[in-house]
């Protein structure tokens, strides 16, 4: 039988950073990995001696799987550690956000400025509405500067707070609020896309209606007219125009719930990711830092949304805690044309971009022109998150963009993780295009067979096999199903995704392991069959899953999105399958083919394989209602049937 994943990739060659990046890099000695390994606490401990503790700690990990505990005796408050701390300094007239709305409006707020808003709304908050400590207050708006203030200001007097992605739908949005039973809702009229309105307001009026938890909605004015409000809503602006106290920070234990973040479960049920306060912070610095290369004359850029956990740990919390000025964007790539982003980076002179490899395809798939005509030169390091980056998306990425001059950090990490795991530090280590890197000082992973068992080179299951400081505490009022889903394969937390290591240590995440293929009893990651199927020309982005055979068990089925100077066809369908049977092997052909314009995706820009899997077998595809795209749905569920 079959334990691990096959691994079918060759390998990639090594690319160094330049001599200029390592010479002027924040982490120029490899002997960090040893210090850490040599004694990991101690490590730690230095980590989070970086933040402002109001208590310092000195306990620094109590262990009882799956429960750590991290700093437990400390004390300190994440808001201040993201503001307050910056008073002291010359940083507090530098630039803490830069705003762009979807229609230009530009607005900047200094240190100063934001240290400011977010004490006033959390002394409204306080004052009006009477939050304490633990209480939860649920965030739907959009990506305008309020989002980081109410993030924030929950933060700064102990409010637990729950950000929704301003995609979701009132049924979403209602579940969240009940799982949470959050006091407070925080949202907008609206919010701009692609020259549209999405009306927040109107969904949160619908996910409100009847009985809930909900004692108050604050809403943001986003549009010109002043919104309806209801009995029981209040305006931002009216709220803030009342207040001019600013609230103190709250000393909170490092154990206490900083935040909740729901993600999606395979039962249906959202669950609530659970991240204390110390620990969550001291790996957000930390790894913002590192990976990142963060200099006090930066602008950075995080393309995510606040309602997903990059938006959380690299657009506010790490980026704020070193004092970064970031870039915070409200609309979409292609509005109101195709070369948004690219003009964004050259107005705003945005030195780190840190953006989705589903983004990096489309910007493929659009062609090289809607980049010529802007200066780039201001970048001088890439990021990519959210998915496995194939190794010719990673090329274009670096050539195209970086222009071969920027170090290019592949990151891993989950929801769960709370920050980056895996990622190479350019300064000390090559990059290997396909290859995420290599575990950060102070992470200890390790890829093994379905019993656990270490596999020192080639493809299996990735685990972390050491407690880190911002591993989630537990699910939201579920803590039996936080060990079950996590805790119940191995000894070690199971991340869920399957991982090929090299004889170097370099880990290439291959994807969930629900997405692994069974292929005549097979086991292959499609990630390496997008990958390939990306790396034939005039391909933008692929995306593969299984479809039930009678011989096989499970083949291949392949949906291809074209470059726009591509034509399908039943000749370039043998041509594809044909190269993948040359590039891995015959095993991992795919079957069929289809061509489609764009695959489903939610609007975050993140493909919905659970959709395609559907589509593959016959099945419902059950609720769309966060696709950006719903209509493809059906379009694909006829070409397959057409096809098949």
């Amino acid at each position: 039988m079959q334990h691990s994943i096959e691994s079918l990739l060759s390998a990639r060659p090594e690319i160094p950073a330049s001599d200029s990046f390592k010479q002027h890099a924040n982490f120029q000695d490899a002997a960090i990995y040893e210090e850490a390994r040599s004694d990991r606490l101690k490590f730690w401990a230095k980590q989070a001696e970086e933040l402002q503790w109001i208590k310092p700690f000195s306990n620094i990990l109590e262990w009882n799987r799956p429960f750590a505990k991290w700093f437990s005796d400390g004390q300190l408050n994440a808001a201040a550690n993201c503001l307050d701390i910056h008073l002291e300094t010359e940083k507090k007239s530098k630039k803490a956000l830069i705003w762009e709305g979807e229609d230009g409006e530009v607005k900047t707020l200094t240190y100063t400025q934001l240290h400011d808003e977010v004490g006033r709304f959390a002394y409204a908050l306080q004052s009006q509405f009477k939050i304490q400590k633990g209480d939860r207050i649920t965030i739907y708006l959009p990506m305008i500067p309020e989002i980081v203030i109410a993030v924030l200001a929950c933060a700064r007097i102990g409010a637990i707070h729950s950000v929704v992605f301003g995609g979701f739908s009132a049924d979403s949005l209602r579940d969240r609020i009940e799982d949470s039973t959050s006091r407070i809702l925080i949202t907008a009229d609206g919010g701009y896309r692609r020259g549209g309105i999405v009306p927040l307001l109107d969904i949160a009026n619908q996910a409100t209606q009847g009985e809930t938890s909900i004692e108050k909605t604050i809403v943001v004015q986003r549009f010109p007219e002043k919104p309806q409000l209801r009995a029981n809503q209040v305006a931002y602006s009216e709220l803030m125009a009342q207040t001019q106290e600013i609230a103190k920070p709250e000393s909170m234990n490092a154990e206490d719930p900083l935040f909740i973040l729901y993600t999606s479960g395979t039962t249906g049920k959202p669950k609530g990711i659970l991240h204390s306060t110390g620990g969550y912070m001291t790996h957000a610095k930390y790894s913002t830092k590192a990976v990142f290369d963060l200099k006090d004359q930066d602008i950075y850029w995080c393309t995510a949304d606040v309602g997903w956990i990059t938006g959380h740990t690299y657009l506010i919390y790490g980026p704020l805690a070193n004092g970064a000025t970031v870039l915070l964007y409200e609309g979409t790539p292609d509005f109101p044309d195709k070369d948004r982003f690219w003009a964004l980076i050259a107005k705003h002179k945005v030195s780190i971009f840190y953006t989705a490899p589903t983004a990096i395809r489309t910007f493929m798939k659009w062609g090289p022109e809607y980049i010529s005509p802007h200066d780039l030169s201001s970048l001088r390091l890439l990021g990519s998150v959210g998915e496995p980056i194939n190794p010719e998306a990673w090329m274009w990425y670096y050539t195209q963009i970086g222009k071969s001059n920027c170090p290019l950090v592949d990151t891993w990490w989950q929801t769960e993780t709370g920050g980056i795991m895996i990622s190479n530090l350019p300064a000390l280590n090559a990059m290997k295009p396909g290859y995420t890197g290599l575990p950060l000082p102070g992470i200890d992973i390790a890829v093994v067979d379905a019993h656990g068992k270490t596999i020192s080179e080639g493809g299996g299951l990735l685990t972390i096999t050491e407690p880190w400081p911002s591993m989630a505490r537990g699910i939201w009022n579920d803590n039996a199903r936080f060990e079950s889903v996590y805790w119940s394969k191995f000894a070690t937390y199971f991340a869920g995704d399957g991982a090929k290591i090299d004889a170097d240590g370099y880990v290439m995440v291959l994807g969930r392991v629900d997405d692994v293929l069974n292929v005549s009893g097979h086991r292959i990651g499609t990630m390496e069959v997008e990958s390939t199927l990306v790396d034939f020309k005039g391909v933008a982005e692929a995306a593969v899953v299984g479809m039930p055979d009678e011989i096989k068990g499970q083949a291949i089925l392949a949906f291809v999105t074209l470059k726009e100077s591509q034509l399908p066809s039943t000749e370039l369908e043998n041509q594809l399958i044909h190269f993948v049977g040359e590039k891995i092997g015959a095993i991992a052909k795919p079957k069929k083919i289809i061509f489609t314009p764009e695959l489903p995706k939610t609007r975050s820009g993140k493909i919905m394989r659970r959709v395609l899997k559907a589509i593959a077998v016959g099945e419902p595809a059950g609720d769309v209602s966060t696709l950006a795209n719903p209509q493809i749905v059906e379009d694909l569920q006829r070409k397959l049937f057409r096809a098949v």
